[in-house]
């Protein structure tokens, strides 16, 4: 059935596989992309947006390097937002709230339209090693697939289990099953690894809630994008998200059923993301608080399932009705679905090199959530990582390595493999040093160049970088040899509040 060698095998079709693949794929390497259903290709597990606080300045620096996931998030986004504006430049994070499905759909569409990528639908089991080496995979079938490199991106899917309440079962997300073998596999091999646990809220009915009583939370009036291309466009509309409080009452029926919840009756050992709780362990761990906030977060423009941001819970389902039925705007609230909590086998990343590849197996590489890390857009950036040096790995080419002064991509890698984590690690503007310099819009001027210089980035990019680079310089140049007289300048810094000059200066 497979009877030609792919020269990378990406396992797992989640962010960091879909960034994997797209990137092996065109840099030239025959790819094919497994994973366990093909109609789930690029979900959205947890919340439907991309971006925000230094996860803004990732998703651009993907888009530099010739990345797929700002060009997806701009063709289904439904509201735009540029953070931290109020502050310095470096701190300045786009984040856009996005249509889950649309999302889904243009991912698969960019991936089907990528030459040398191929898809097959099943479960990988195992590994093909040879002396050390990779040299393909095995499937729940009895299928063994040939390639020269391995990337497996592999998300919540690792022996998964699901918590509700006091109810388990097994699965690698909300109505799908988890993934057997790979981990035991590994094992064998002398990995180590270990379990981690993250958790996602309720979904419900926006059709049922009150939105008169909620904070409007509208996107920018002037919204950005996330792609250097011209092909993509800023919102021309834009949908609004609402914000409301929890309360005592709130908390005090949350509390009802700690004696039930996996995280407090010793159910759950796995370590979750310090800084996104649960509503559970925020009210436990923040007990002072008498109120969080809950961000309302449409999920499309075509439904009226709402996300409920803020309220990530493991809680029995009648607990979690109860108590999202006493905080305001969501009195008549109807659920879709209840939250739940999640286990899953990572692998710590200390055990991988600095470019994403093992150091116990050659041409093997990890991405996304089983080096331990949290979030869509920290897969991503692994994912596109590995895919790129899976390929040159295939060529007996150098990797590409980032610094920690070049990108957060660089920061982030560098963290996971030198420091390894113990939580699930999340990206931050103050675990970059090097921050003043690494904008959310220099990215193209950081990368792009590198990128298009391994193969990856288009010509396109390139020649935008350069004319970039060229208006830049030259308003540079404007600005230190021209003077202005006092009498040129002096009425526009009144009207500004500004000193005024004395004598003639350089801009």
């Amino acid at each position: 059935m497979f009877k030609q060698e792919y020269d990378v095998i990406v396992v797992g079709a989640g962010h960091a596989g879909s960034e994997a693949a797209a990137a092996a794929a065109n840099m030239g390497s025959k790819t094919l992309l497994v994973t366990m259903n093909l109609q789930n290709i690029a979900q959205m597990s947890c919340n439907p947006a991309m971006g925000g606080i230094a996860k803004g300045q990732i998703v651009r620096e993907i888009d530099a390097l010739g990345g797929y996931s700002g060009i997806v998030t701009d063709n289904s986004a439904l509201q735009f937002k540029m953070l931290n504006t109020s502050k310095g430049p470096a701190m300045w994070s786009p984040r856009a709230q996005s249509d889950r499905m649309r999302f889904a759909e243009a991912w698969r569409g960019m991936l089907e339209q990528t030459e040398n990528l191929d898809f097959y639908q099943e479960m990988v089991t195992g590994l093909l090693i040879k002396k050390n080496k990779v040299v393909g995979v095995k499937t729940s079938l009895g299928l063994e697939i040939k390639s020269k490199s391995v990337i497996l991106t592999n998300g919540t899917f690792l022996n998964g289990l699901i918590h509700i309440g006091e109810k388990q079962f097994g699965g690698g997300r909300a109505g799908e099953k988890a993934s057997f073998g790979i981990t035991e596999a590994l094992q064998d091999y002398g990995f180590e690894s270990g379990r981690m646990k993250t958790g996602t809220p309720p979904r419900v009915d926006g059709r049922s809630l009150d939105y008169s009583k909620m904070i409007v939370q509208p996107g920018d009036v002037e919204p950005s994008k996330f792609s250097y291309l011209e092909s993509t466009m800023p919102l021309s509309k834009q949908l609004d998200c609402h914000m409301t409080y929890t309360s005592p009452l709130v908390h005090d029926l949350l509390k009802e059923g700690f004696e039930r919840s996996p995280m407090f009756n010793g159910t759950i050992n796995s370590t979750g993301p310090r800084y996104c709780p649960s509503i559970e362990d925020k009210i436990n761990r923040f007990s002072e608080k008498d109120r969080h906030q809950i961000f309302v977060e449409p999920e499309g423009w075509s439904t009226v399932e709402v996300y409920v941001n803020g309220f990530s819970t493991s809680l029995p389902e009648d607990v979690q009705f109860k108590a999202l039925s006493s905080v305001k705007g969501f009195e008549r609230v109807k659920f879709f679905r209840p939250g739940y909590a999640i286990e899953y086998d990572y692998f710590p990343p200390t055990q991988l090199k600095n470019s994403l590849e093992t150091k116990p197996i050659s041409g093997l590489f990890f991405a996304g959530q089983i080096n331990g890390t949290t979030g869509y857009e920290e897969a991503a950036a692994q994912g596109l990582m590995a895919g790129l040096n899976a390929h040159l790995k295939t060529k007996e080419k150098e990797p590409l390595v980032l610094k920690r002064d070049e990108a957060y991509i660089g920061v982030l890698i560098d963290d996971l493999i030198t420091k390894g984590t113990d939580e699930p690690y999340r990206m931050f503007t103050s675990r970059a040093e090097y921050r003043t310099l690494l904008r959310q819009d220099n990215a193209d001027l950081r990368l792009t160049p590198l990128s298009h210089a391994l193969g990856l980035a288009s010509k396109e990019r390139l020649n935008k970088v350069e004319n970039k680079k060229s208006e830049t310089d030259s308003f540079v140049s404007f600005f230190r040899k021209t003077s202005v007289r006092p009498e040129e300048i002096n009425p526009i810094l009144v009207e500004k509040k500004s000193s005024e000059i004395k004598q003639s200066t350089k801009l």
